[in-house]
C-alpha cells in the first residue's frame, strides 16, 4: 500500500490559509508557521503527521496530500476541520 509522509498546518478561515501560503511562498518556514498558527496538535511538531496511507485521512485531505510531488505546498485544502496547507516530504 502506497503511504506518503506530510506536514500541516491547520486554521480556521481561508484567508488565514492564503495569508500563510503567501508567507510560505516567500521563504518562511513551514515548521515555524505550523508551530505559531496550526490549531492541531500536531502543530507543536512543527505539523510533522509522519507517514500515512490511503484511507486514514478525510478524502479532501487525502486527495491533495497524495497529489503532491514531495516538497510542494498545496492551495488551501477544505475539510470539516477547517483549512488545511499540506507540504508533502517524503522522497
Amino acid at each position: 500500500m502506497e503511504s506518503i509522509s506530510a506536514r500541516h498546518i491547520l486554521v480556521e478561515d481561508e484567508s488565514k490559509a492564503k495569508e500563510l501560503l503567501t508567507k510560505i511562498k516567500a521563504g518562511e518556514s513551514f515548521q515555524e508557521l505550523a508551530k505559531a498558527h496550526s490549531k492541531c496538535p500536531s502543530g507543536r511538531e512543527g505539523g510533522d503527521l509522519g507517514q500515512f496511507g490511503k484511507g486514514q485521512m478525510v478524502k479532501e485531505f487525502e486527495d491533495a496530500a497524495f497529489s503532491l510531488n514531495a516538497g510542494d505546498v498545496s492551495e488551501p485544502v477544505k475539510t470539516q476541520f477547517g483549512y488545511h496547507l499540506i507540504m508533502r516530504t517524503d522522497s
